[in-house]
């Protein structure tokens, strides 16, 4: 049996310029520069620089859009686009906006130029006289080196690869004995399969003194000890004092634990941060400017416009004008949204910062993090009446340069919890007043979650342990055992 069912269904879609406009607001300044280049290039009716006369642009670009309704106007339907509009002539965004999300975002990063690190330890390979087996054991070894310059498999691993992919059969003894030959390569320590062995092998690297030979016995027969930071039980057993331990321990501290990072020919990311914004302190009072790049000087294209004219002035209009025209509109209309867009960005950006520094006043005029008021992204999209998204856009992405140095725009942001007082008080302020705390402490005897939590409940913050662990953690503090220091 056949039912019918009415339904109605509410829905709500962006138009592709505002999930466009969406993506321009998230772009940090370098990225929205790229972006601009891009428009300009793809766009011959957008141009940089003033407008002669934007009041006449305008006028033009109006009456021309009366050309359709007279008699002479062309019937759409009959015109094939495709016939005079190729892909390459529409601008990204008309074609991408409805293929990515609004948080889909192509970033495209500098690698720092040089010989890769693999190819930096094959070349040291060659100084070394090995046979053919030996050769490709070590170059195999070479190219198992991770990032931090350890081989974390097992030989057995090693082995079975080699004889599958390189059809070597070997041991795991002869491995061993090669990789011996991997442990002399530069910088010293590459090619060890744990931290333990990764210190031993610079240390055995090193001038031969008291110190060293200590942090040696240290690393190769109490390692688990010296982690673990039990000095008593290091003094009991190698029967030594004090001053000999710290001795050996400041050997140990000038140790690279990870050796594949501190080559500089490593392919690691290179960053460069530019602020969207500044804020001044001026007569006692906060400045907020954004940063010129993000304010383009654009207009459309005074030639597009002419031709428009010219359109609009000739008697006899033939089809293949008419084409052309139609082509013009669409160039002048894609020009005319983005530069509408990037005035809405400016806008968008200021007014949301804006907000934000009046909000943290008291923190951008002192610069102590005790003066962050706890903050929200819903409070400053209420404050603006934007949505929490758009805050979200700005904050996530965007950097702001303070009397006290760049900060990224979301550190700002923070929850909150009551103190003894019944006020509510940002997390980041407990969380730089723990660090404090820690910092002052005394190293042979540091203090405990429990001892932490009692002394922020005496200064008015009554929080439980369990959440001075969860704070300590974010702050990358480690327990009491290993902040003790001799």
């Amino acid at each position: 049996m056949l039912k019918q069912h009415l339904q109605f269904k509410l829905s709500q879609k962006l138009s592709p310029q505002q999930i466009q406009l969406m993506k321009l607001i998230q772009l940090p300044t370098q990225a929205f520069e790229q972006r601009l280049k891009q428009e300009l290039e793809e766009n011959p009716a957008l141009e940089g620089g003033k407008e002669e006369s934007q009041n006449e642009l305008d006028s033009d670009f109006d009456n021309s859009n009366d050309e359709y309704d007279d008699n002479d106007s062309i019937n759409t339907e009959d015109i094939n686009v495709d016939e005079y509009l190729s892909d390459d002539e529409i601008p990204d965004y008309r074609t991408q906006a409805n293929n990515y999300s609004s948080d889909d975002e192509e970033r495209t990063m500098p690698y720092a130029a040089g010989t890769s690190f693999t190819q930096h330890l094959i070349n040291q390979l060659n100084t070394y006289r090995l046979s053919e087996d030996e050769r490709e054991i070590a170059e195999f070894l070479v190219g198992s080196v991770d990032e931090s310059g350890y081989i974390r498999r097992e030989l057995t691993d090693i082995m079975d690869d080699l004889a599958f992919t390189q059809n070597v059969y070997t041991t795991e003894e002869k491995i061993e004995k090669v990789l011996k030959i991997v442990h002399q390569l530069d910088p010293a320590g590459v090619g060890a399969r744990n931290l333990k062995e990764c210190l031993s092998i610079q240390l055995h690297r090193k001038e031969k003194t008291v110190d060293t030979e200590l942090a040696i016995n240290i690393i190769d027969n109490a390692f688990d000890q010296f982690t673990k930071k039990h000095y008593k039980k290091l003094l009991q057993k190698f029967n030594i004092s004090e001053t000999q331990l710290k001795g050996a321990i400041s050997e140990i501290e000038h140790l690279n634990p990870k050796p594949g990072g501190s080559y500089a020919g490593n392919n690691r990311i290179v960053e460069h941060v530019v602020p969207d914004f500044a804020i001044k302190i001026v007569e006692g009072e906060l400045e907020l400017t954004l940063n010129g790049r993000n304010a383009p000087e654009l207009h459309v294209s005074r030639e597009y416009n002419n031709m428009l004219k010219g359109y609009k002035d000739s008697k006899d209009k033939s089809k293949s004008q008419k084409d052309a025209v139609l082509f013009i509109k669409q160039k002048l209309d894609a020009a005319k949204w983005f530069i509408e867009a990037i005035k809405q960005r400016q806008q968008t950006l200021f007014v949301t910062m804006s907000a934000i520094m009046h909000y943290q006043k008291e923190y951008f005029l002192t610069g102590d993090e005790r003066n962050l008021k706890p903050m929200i992204l819903k409070d400053i999209a209420d404050e603006i009446n934007m949505d929490v998204s758009t805050v979200s856009r700005v904050a996530n992405s965007k950097y702001v340069d303070t009397p006290y140095g760049t900060k990224l725009i979301k550190e700002f942001f923070s929850e909150s919890m009551k103190n003894d007082q019944g006020e509510d008080v940002s997390t980041r302020e407990i969380k730089k007043i723990l660090e404090t705390v820690i910092e002052e402490e005394n190293k042979k005897k540091p203090l405990t979650d429990e001892n932490l939590a009692s002394i922020l409940k005496e200064k008015g913050y009554p929080i439980a342990r369990r959440t001075v662990a969860k704070y300590r953690e974010q702050l990358d503090i480690p327990v009491a055992r290993l902040r003790k220091k001799i």
